[in-house]
């Protein structure tokens, strides 16, 4: 394309943003999303308990839809992207006017590829009584948000298997952003199965793994939906996914009102299954919203980082052959989509006759599909060709190295802020000393070793004693005394340091890169998985992870448990009058770490490792917390108990957008906490201000009574765990696989009166049981006990009556709630989204717990102040 046609373009694209400003800035004031510009969204909003968190009510009004988009995507909800909306009607509305006006219009995703109109001709904005584009909503939620909710929101968006968003457009500041942090947190599993040799399992992040990419876009005017194609090149079988949303899934489409321009991504990735797997190789799947002549530096990015680039049109016009002209040289390997019949088949012919050598295209580049076209013979020829480029020698390219191109070609990317780059370098300078996980704990985190684990011992038989009532033992105090002086001789490693560095800047958000810096930086080093057959990836099921034996990653949990070690043996000399308080040097420490757990990061309650709960570390952490919250100091604690494999912490993650770890055995063993905060507005009717949950992780691993020491262990932290809780959900495998542990801790608690309100969660069938409460679930477990059962009661009862679960008063079949929740996954994974049945069972279970909390069902509610005591005691 010569220079006067180039500059003809660019003077058509100056011209395009004034109304396209215009026309965003009203979107934002319909969604109600305006007042959110110059203070984003925030992940606190996002998590952040309200009255709505009870209801599954359409939204009522457009102002409701990116909130009620919000709630569905938290709970990993295949239906997020297909929302219906019932408008109010006016107060005056005449019978007849309401009736009309109450009826659902259906909102929809219209990801499709419209009949284009001419690129100045704009439908009128939707008004509160019509239904707002969805890909519009997403777009318009993305550009009103933090990086830290855009991160979450696309995380989410990955799990519920909907493509990606790669590149926003944003008219109104005239830049668009590739979003590269916020894929950040996309993590990738499939099955890699080299030409010759053993297969293996592969877990990367999808930022980070080289694939070859496939671009599919829209020249124009195309009969053809390209997001159709899209799904159903992705996904073999009769009925294909639907990743990319498009315009046949709902009748009455809208047009996209800020959405052109938006570049989505989607990956196939292999299982290995032979009838499944249509590609050798993940494989990433690029589609441009709106027309390559509207949005040419999209379409530049896309043909320099894409191995192939597929163009439905039905007619070539002189401007895009013209821009097309200018790629010639482009490594890139083009192939036209057309319908002939619908276009002007002898322009599209002449045009094509021109191009063929220009892109260094032959006829086989040139596919034909009209009505006639057998679609199923038609998307296995668009497999095949793309089979053929990825087999042959192609460009691979990761997310990251895709940003590089579009640095190049200006467009902003979103991890380039100071803020994000400064603590990037902090996190990278801890991480690049990290070669081997194990090594590291023991030359730097060196407060973690023997000396923690026999000073928890040590502490745990003054306890005892104390609460028995024996005189203090002061050959046990003094060598508590000697373990701590030995912790407090050595100083803070340089890693440390320059943790604490990290998490004490000024800046909050600064500190919240960091953490995830750190957190990445640190997975790269994780120990290897070990080569699993494909069954294992079909199944997904967790490996138990409680044993000692097994090595357990490095994280940021290590960290603040190193700190936590220093300000315990601070504090316990300074108590024993070992330490003058004037030389205290750590005790800031737990004011950080408050500051963490407000921030929404899970902190470590009960150390993993030495199976104790620090306390003093744990008193002060709370302590400062209640500084910080004294306004509102309510509290409501809800614990999750169950062995490791029965998909608790991914069920709390699910319920309340939590970041406990999942890992399938690869997370670590403590027990960690995460702080939820409810809504000023909602929190005298449900009477607390902040929810404590608490992952009890892989410290129950399932001992038997006869086990000893090993199940009086397990025994102590399931009584610590549902003693300090209000409400307890107990993750069971099967309808009587209740651990041992969990059936002593109960008895023991009973002698109490403090049982928490109990909800038992039978996870991992394979029917699709309703999630309520039913006589025929409730009876196996009041039914008579196994030997397990009853060795367990026998050992908290030890010559007395037999008591059991079912003797207990919060076991009332009329109270009693069991919930039967499907499967997780909807499909095979690792293509295989989560559930609607599973997604809709834990919705049921949130607001059932959240009723009994507002209906005082549970223990009696707590301030912080009262927590503390409690953890004392326990």
């Amino acid at each position: 394309m010569d220079a006067d046609d180039y500059g003809a373009n660019e003077a058509q694209d100056s011209d395009f943003p004034a109304v396209e400003r215009s026309r965003l800035r009203e979107m934002l004031s319909l969604l109600g999303l305006d007042t959110y510009q110059a203070h984003k969204l925030s992940l606190q909003d996002f998590l952040q308990i309200s009255s709505d968190s009870m209801k599954n009510r359409a939204p009522q009004a457009p102002r409701d839809l990116p909130w009620n988009f919000l709630r569905k995507l938290q709970a990993l909800s295949s239906e997020a992207r297909s929302t219906t909306m019932v408008l109010d009607a006016p107060p005056d509305a005449r019978p007849a006017e309401k009736e009309s006006q109450m009826e659902e219009e259906i909102i929809y995703w219209d990801t499709a590829d419209d009949l284009a109109a001419d690129i100045y001709s704009f439908s009128e904005l939707p008004t509160p009584d019509t239904p707002v584009n969805p890909l519009d909503l997403l777009c318009a939620l993305l550009l009103s948000s933090d990086s830290f909710l855009q991160q979450e929101i696309v995380h989410k968006m990955s799990l519920c298997q909907f493509a990606l968003p790669l590149v926003l457009p944003d008219s109104e500041n005239h830049y668009h952003t590739f979003l590269l942090w916020a894929l950040r947190g996309v993590v990738r599993t499939w099955w890699a199965q080299p030409p010759r040799g053993v297969g293996s399992l592969r877990e990367d992040s999808a930022v980070l793994s080289r694939a070859p990419a496939v671009a599919f876009v829209r020249m124009e005017v195309s009969s053809n939906s390209k997001s159709q194609l899209l799904n159903a090149v992705l996904c073999p079988g009769h009925r294909p996914r639907d990743c990319f949303w498009h315009r046949d899934l709902n009748v009455g489409t809208n047009p996209r009102e800020i959405a052109d321009g938006l570049v989505e991504v989607s990956w196939f990735l292999p299982s290995g299954r032979e009838d499944l797997d249509v590609f050798p190789e993940p494989v990433a799947f690029l589609n441009l919203r709106g027309d390559i002549g509207s949005h040419w530096l999209q379409f530049k990015l896309l043909t320099e980082v894409s191995s192939a680039v597929f163009i439905l049109t039905d007619n070539i016009s002189k401007k895009e052959y013209k821009l097309l002209y200018s790629m010639k040289g482009s490594a890139t390997k083009y192939y036209f989509i057309l319908s002939p019949y619908r276009g002007k088949r002898n322009t599209n012919l002449r045009f094509l006759n021109r191009l063929i050598p220009v892109l260094r295209m032959d006829h086989s580049h040139v596919l034909v599909k009209v009505s006639s076209t057998d679609g199923a013979g038609f998307v296995r020829r668009v497999r095949a060709i793309v089979a053929h480029v990825v087999r042959a020698p192609c460009r691979r390219l990761s997310v990251e190295e895709m940003a590089h191109a579009a640095r190049k070609l200006g467009l902003r990317v979103d991890e380039d802020c100071e803020e994000c780059q400064r603590a990037r370098g902090r996190a990278e300078r801890i991480t690049r000393r990290v070669k081997d996980a194990d090594a590291y704990r023991r030359d730097e985190l060196r407060l973690q070793g023997d000396a923690w684990r026999k000073a928890a011992q040590v502490e745990k038989e003054l306890c005892r004693a104390q609460w028995a009532g024996d005189p203090p033992d002061k050959e046990l105090r003094q060598r508590l005394l000697e373990l701590r002086a030995q912790q407090l001789g050595h100083e803070p490693a340089g890693g440390l340091q320059e943790f604490i560095s990290g998490i004490s800047g000024p800046a909050p958000g600064e500190k919240l890169y960091f953490l995830r810096w750190m957190e990445w930086g640190l997975a790269r080093v994780a120990p290897p998985r070990p080569r699993q057959p494909p069954e294992t990836i079909l199944a997904l099921r967790p490996k138990h992870c409680g044993g000692a034996e097994s090595g357990e990653p490095l994280g940021v949990e290590h960290f603040l448990r190193e700190m936590g070690q220093f300000y315990e043996a601070e504090n316990c000399l300074v108590e024993a009058g070992k330490l003058p308080a004037a030389q205290r040097r750590f005790a800031h420490f737990p004011g950080l770490a408050s500051e963490l757990l407000l921030k929404g990061l899970p902190v470590e309650l009960i150390d993993g490792s030495a199976r104790s709960t620090p306390l003093r570390w744990v008193s002060g952490l709370l302590r400062e917390l209640h500084a910080r919250l004294e306004r509102r100091p309510r509290l409501v604690v809800l614990s999750a108990l169950g062995l490791p494999g029965t998909g608790k912490s991914t069920l709390l993650n699910t319920m309340f957008g939590l970041r406990f770890a999942t890992g399938r055995g690869r997370g670590p063993r403590g027990a960690f906490m995460q702080l939820v905060s409810v809504a000023e507005s909602f929190s005298q009717d449900l009477g607390c201000d902040h929810i404590l949950v608490i992952d009890s992780g892989g410290l129950i691993g399932g001992a038997l009574a006869s086990a000893g020491e090993r199940f009086e262990q397990e025994a102590s932290l399931a009584t610590q765990l549902l003693g300090l809780s209000n409400v307890t959900v107990v993750s069971l495998a099967e309808t009587r696989d209740i651990p041992p542990a969990i059936v002593h801790a109960f008895l023991r608690l009973e002698k109490t009166g403090r049982v928490p309100n109990c909800q038992f969660v039978c996870q991992n069938l394979h029917d699709a049981c309703a999630p309520g409460p039913r006589p025929r679930e409730r009876r196996p477990l009041l039914d008579p006990p196994g030997e397990v059962g009853r060795a367990a009661a026998h050992t908290e009862r030890p010559g007395g009556g037999m008591r059991t679960l079912a003797g207990l008063a919060f076991c009332d079949p009329g109270k009693q709630h069991i919930w039967h929740i499907p499967g997780l996954w909807h499909g095979v994974p690792p293509m295989a989204a989560v559930s609607l049945a599973y997604s809709e069972a834990i919705f049921e279970l949130k607001r059932c717990l959240l009723e009994n909390i507002r209906n005082g069902l549970s223990n009696p509610n707590k301030n912080i102040q009262q927590l503390i005591e409690l953890v004392r005691r326990l």
